[in-house]
């Protein structure tokens, strides 16, 4: 059975802006949380960190990367994704977005900087070990 992949189509009741924006995060690339297995690995780099982020849940990630906010695994819901602004790709995290997530000794969410790559880490094997793939 083949799947077609449904793009968006720019929404009459959305500005020009959010359109562009969304149409933007479909080029880029990105993965939502939901579609991995818990237990998955994404490595997500930053303009100014490299994230190492395992599933747990659809919005539950253990995380690590940042020097201040999360230097030891910490476990944090991923709200999703943002441009920058209030508006945000739920449970997604894509390139050329910021990535969203409330940490349990912060009030107010964090926000990365803008993502540059995000790469999903192969299960370890004894007998095979790949490069991390590109996730697009």
């Amino acid at each position: 059975m083949f799947h077609t992949l449904r793009l968006f189509a720019p929404h009459p009741n959305l500005s020009d802006t959010v359109n562009r924006h969304i149409i933007h995060s479909e080029i880029e690339g990105g993965v939502f949380l939901a579609d991995l297995p818990p237990a998955s690995v994404l490595e997500i780099q930053t303009q100014h960190h490299d994230y190492r982020a395992v599933i747990r849940s659809e919005n539950s990630v253990l995380i690590s990367g940042h020097p201040e906010y999360c230097p030891e695994p910490v476990l944090v819901a991923i709200a999703g994704s943002t441009w920058g602004g209030s508006m945000l790709k739920r449970g997604f995290v894509g390139r050329g977005m910021r990535l969203e997530f409330s940490h349990p000794a912060y009030r107010a969410p964090i926000t990365t900087s803008c993502i540059k790559e995000i790469r999903e880490c192969p299960k370890h094997s004894d007998a095979v070990r790949s490069l991390p793939r590109l996730l697009v």
